[in-house]
């Protein structure tokens, strides 16, 4: 208090100066995350603002937040509101940003088969349910289960402008060649075609304010590939794999490549990593075991999480209906709102390092 027994906004100041935040090593007052500090005689209100809702240190540094202003004499209560600023992506002077779309995430693996759609989906509806602004692009043109794993079957719209305009479900902006296409036409196209689609539906889309666009790729390190790094200024790219050597050979490659066009890993899921049986409880590693874990020591990448194989996920897919929206609280649905806790986590801090 000073001199008139008052408590004053510079002894708040100096209380939440003494929170951390464990990643970057710094206060939360020199990191600029309190805002509005008010008060009302005895009880003290303030904003953390974080870098992400998908925060997983959230609980933790707001419980932190609380207890320190606590400390000061003459406080009776404490009125905590948290909320988030996302950062907008480093931009590169060669590339331009998609108007109003903060970061890029390329949800990518070097070989088909992994469930890397599955994750994408399962990634960006985690996103989504944390309060962030999420859109979802289903570049995997010869090969779109957008449509089908978020039930959704409706042809895109054309603004006056010709721009596309995303469909939107559970909250997410949607686009997939799968919306302009019936469920049985292929697409016969060669290369060039698929790069001016690809640069289509990168530039020429209506995506509005988002904090994430997750880009679920097609396997492999092609055209589709190439031309969305040499397009956009991608934030990162995560790699999704199985345990099996033969997964983990292609993974390595899909690593290598992002990493030798200056796109960041932002780490490594491994998919399928084991089953539990629904008997015994008993878990078996039917993919092999450990292979995620160790292609992230090799490559100097985090391992962000292990997705169990379980027909629920693969139920949720073919319904429509994500495990995470259709089971948010089940043991698989955490798995995917962890990952994307860590991915969140690893995006907000890579200028910040």
């Amino acid at each position: 208090m000073d001199k008139t027994g008052l408590i004053t906004e510079a002894q708040v100041m100096d209380a939440l100066r003494t929170v951390m935040d464990p990643e970057l090593g710094r206060d939360l007052v020199t990191l600029n995350m309190i805002k509005d500090v008010r008060i009302d005689g005895p009880r003290v209100s303030f904003n953390l603002v974080l870098t992400t809702m998908a925060c997983p240190l959230k609980k933790e540094l707001e419980t932190n937040c609380v207890n320190a202003v606590k400390k000061i004499p003459g406080v009776t209560g404490v009125n905590l509101t948290t909320g988030a600023n996302v950062p907008q992506a480093k931009k590169l002077p060669d590339k331009a940003a998609i108007p109003g779309v903060r970061n890029t995430i390329a949800v990518a693996s070097g070989k088909g088969g992994v469930g890397k759609s599955t994750v994408a989906v399962n990634l960006a509806m985690a996103l989504a349910r944390s309060g962030a602004r999420v859109g979802l692009l289903d570049a995997d043109v010869f090969g779109p289960s957008l449509p089908l794993m978020m039930g959704l079957h409706e042809p895109l719209q054309v603004t006056p402008q010709e721009k596309l305009v995303p469909l939107e479900k559970y909250g997410i902006k949607l686009v997939s060649v799968g919306f302009m296409l019936d469920e049985e036409t292929p697409l016969i196209w060669r290369g060039p075609l698929v790069m001016q689609l690809i640069k289509q539906f990168l530039t020429g889309v209506e995506y509005g304010e988002l904090d994430y666009l997750v880009i679920d790729l097609p396997p492999g390190t092609g055209d589709v590939q190439l031309t969305l790094v040499q397009t956009i200024p991608l934030t990162g790219a995560v790699i999704v794999t199985t345990p099996q050597d033969v997964a983990l050979i292609d993974a390595r490659r899909a690593i290598r490549m992002f990493q030798e066009v200056g796109v960041p890993v932002i780490g490594i899921i491994e998919n399928m990593s084991y089953f539990v049986c629904p008997h015994c409880n008993e878990k078996s590693g039917i993919f092999s075991h450990g292979g995620g874990e160790k292609t992230s020591e090799r490559y100097q990448v985090p391992l962000l999480g292990q997705i169990p194989i379980d027909m629920a996920i693969r139920e949720g897919g073919d319904n429509g209906i994500p495990i995470v929206e259709a089971a948010p609280e089940s043991p698989h649905s955490l798995a995917f709102v962890k990952i994307a806790g860590a991915v969140a986590s690893c995006i907000s801090v890579m200028d910040l390092k």
